[in-house]
């Protein structure tokens, strides 16, 4: 096969938070890159998550939730969300087929028509409808943007997603291999391991725990028996807030680790000992300094 003949490009995942872009990127990965949650705007990053075959390499861009924003962090999120538009070959804008045509989807409709990018209306969830439905939907979404492809799926349980795959590799341009065959992301271990004990507080916390914490890596390191040692502090804005993330008799925090430890081992593929701290960072969210040093920069 010669170099002119491979195809490649970025391909960014957009659509309201909670319609389940982190679990169509697994999916797409194969491995678990992305963090998944029933919390709004889980993902805060631009996670890239890379698919590779004999023939191709697409580069998927799970970008944050479009949303109206409530804090810095929000702001950039925002910012995340829409500068990948720009930047890439196709966009996947999906949608939760269930929860129909809103307010937060005709807001990104018209974010897409500002961008010459072709745009695939990736409907998803197609488990929860029935056909008629879904053809109702589709007649909806039609009437406002002249979408390239539509393909229906479910992420969560794999229908289409082959079809969708397919789809894609007919946009892609001639181009370079940009990451080795068995490179599934470009984050370093350290953010995806920091994202992995994220999402087991999302899922044992709520009101505003979730959107309240942020997780830091301060060591890691493989010990002379093999066994990797991670340091992890995780940040929260209020002294309250660190006495639930603990819980009663550090019971919480424990299980926390528990948990977040068993995902760690099965990315790494080694055995793991993880220890865990609660810090103070009073209103975090909204300190650019801080902001800055969790990660979160615009360029």
């Amino acid at each position: 096969m010669t170099q002119s003949k491979f195809r490649s490009g970025f391909v960014a995942i957009i659509g309201r938070p909670n319609v389940g872009k982190s679990t169509l990127m697994n999916h797409l990965i194969g491995q678990k890159i992305a963090i998944m949650s029933d919390k709004p705007q889980t993902t805060r990053n631009k996670i890239h998550g890379v698919y590779t075959t004999d023939t191709s390499q697409i580069v998927f861009l799970d970008t944050p939730g479009i949303h109206k924003p409530q804090s810095k962090l929000g702001d950039y999120m925002m910012k995340t969300a829409e500068g990948a538009l720009k930047e890439v070959e196709a966009v996947l804008f999906l949608i939760d087929v269930a929860d129909g045509l809103g307010g937060g989807d005709r807001f990104i409709i018209e974010q897409l028509k500002k961008v010459d990018t072709p745009v695939f209306l990736v409907m998803n969830k197609i488990d929860k409808v029935q056909p008629e439905q879904l053809l109702a939907t589709i007649t909806q979404y039609k009437d406002l943007y002249p979408f390239a492809e539509i393909v229906p799926i479910s992420a969560l349980q794999g229908n289409n997603v082959e079809t969708l795959l397919a789809q894609l590799q007919k946009y892609l341009p001639e181009g370079p291999q940009y990451y080795p065959a068995d490179q599934v992301t470009d984050h370093p271990e350290q953010f995806v391991v920091s994202e992995l004990i994220r999402e087991k507080i999302l899922h044992m916390t709520r009101e505003e725990i979730p959107h309240s914490i942020a997780v830091g890596i301060e060591d890691m390191r493989v010990q002379e028996n093999g066994v990797v040692y991670i340091g992890a502090v995780i940040f929260v804005e209020r002294d309250s807030q660190k006495g639930i993330i603990i819980g009663k008799k550090g019971a919480l925090l424990k299980e926390v680790g528990k948990q977040a430890r068993r995902d760690i081992e099965a990315l790494l593929g080694s055995r793991t000992f993880l220890e865990l701290w609660v810090k103070v960072k009073k209103d975090w969210r909204n300190q650019e300094r801080v902001l800055k040093d969790f990660g979160f920069r615009h360029d």
